[in-house]
């Protein structure tokens, strides 16, 4: 029996990958090949591999090709909701890479490439929806880390190395498998500081994102019900006349 083939996918040529350049608001050259179809990786961009940005994002890809250390000035690369088994040690080669989002894909803890560990000027990393059950501790030589995705994995324990990064303030471990006794440890920041937000429509979420996606809306709705009624209570006619200190100090701390 003949064996059977995947999808076929979109064939990708060098004018559509041309015309499919943008310009981001900062100034920086983008090729946006995001949602349309592609299965293999189209070796035509590598005559685009001067762009700062690369977003093949919602296809069907299941391998990235060694070829990707030619995008010698890539800083942004977004691969998520693909279906990624491995990457090549090549990337690791991508020296100026700021952002990598490599989250919904097949990844496993033993497909990892060690050249992840190269990546001196990473700052946010997203691992988070794959099948990873351990992470290396060598991750911990990315100083510059600043934001780690690593929700929905197999995950039971967070190396001290990757924890204690000098300069992270964002590590997202939520759902997975851990044991009661780490689940009380904080592996997260309680403070969520949010540096970079992407905005999507309803029909471009997997169900189970849209039904989480909904879930957190009903959630704050709640909350600020909540803290609208309790407002609404609260009485300051005590503090109508300020203190004689304050006036004593106002012209002071208007001025910092």
């Amino acid at each position: 029996k003949a064996k059977a083939k995947g999808p076929k996918g979109k064939k990708i040529t060098l004018k559509i990958a041309k015309n499919s350049i943008r310009i981001t608001l900062d100034g920086r050259r983008r090729l946006d090949l995001s949602k349309m179809g592609i299965t293999t990786f189209p070796k035509c961009i590598l005559k685009l591999a001067d762009v700062d940005e690369l977003d093949l994002s919602r296809n069907m890809l299941k391998k990235i090709p060694g070829s990707i250390e030619k995008f010698q000035k890539l800083r942004w690369l977004d691969l998520h909701s693909n279906q990624l088994e491995e990457l090549p040690e090549a990337i690791g080669k991508l020296q100026n890479l700021f952002y990598l989002n490599i989250c919904n894909n097949k990844l496993t803890s033993s497909n990892l490439p060690e050249g992840l560990n190269l990546l001196k000027n990473l700052h946010i990393l997203n691992l988070g929806l794959n099948r990873l059950d351990s992470i290396p501790t060598s991750l911990g030589a990315l100083k510059e880390l600043t934001q780690i995705g690593l929700f929905d994995n197999a995950l039971t324990t967070i190396p001290n190395s990757v924890k204690m990064l000098p300069k992270l303030k964002k590590l997202n471990v939520e759902r997975n498998p851990f044991p009661d006794s780490i689940k009380q440890e904080e592996h997260s920041d309680p403070i969520k500081r949010v540096e970079t937000l992407h905005l999507v429509q309803e029909k471009d979420l997997c169900s189970s994102c849209l039904k989480m996606c909904k879930g957190e809306r009903d959630k704050l709705h709640q909350l600020m019900d909540v803290t609208s009624s309790s407002s609404k209570k609260s009485s300051f006619s005590s503090l109508l006349t300020p203190n004689s200190t304050a006036k004593d100090n106002q012209e002071e701390w208007r001025l910092r």
